[in-house]
């Protein structure tokens, strides 16, 4: 399965990713490679999970446009 993920750096330089997709979905690094395997392991956890208490397994994630 592929998945969107977000990647920001905070003010004290970790890269923080989120999976929009996977509700709670979060996790870090010290650099974008170590963050991007982080929530790999991060999405699989969370998948397993909501697959045992029944949940669906992720949500509707669209892009939409906005013109500014």
């Amino acid at each position: 399965m592929k998945f969107l993920v977000v990647i920001e750096r905070d003010e004290d330089g970790m890269y923080i990713v989120e999976c929009p997709s996977v509700p709670g979905c979060v996790s870090q690094g010290k650099t974008e490679e170590e963050a991007i395997e982080n929530i790999k392991e991060a999405i699989k956890a969370c998948l397993e999970v909501r697959a045992e208490q029944g949940m669906p397994l992720t949500i509707n994630v669209k892009e939409i446009e906005i013109a500014i």
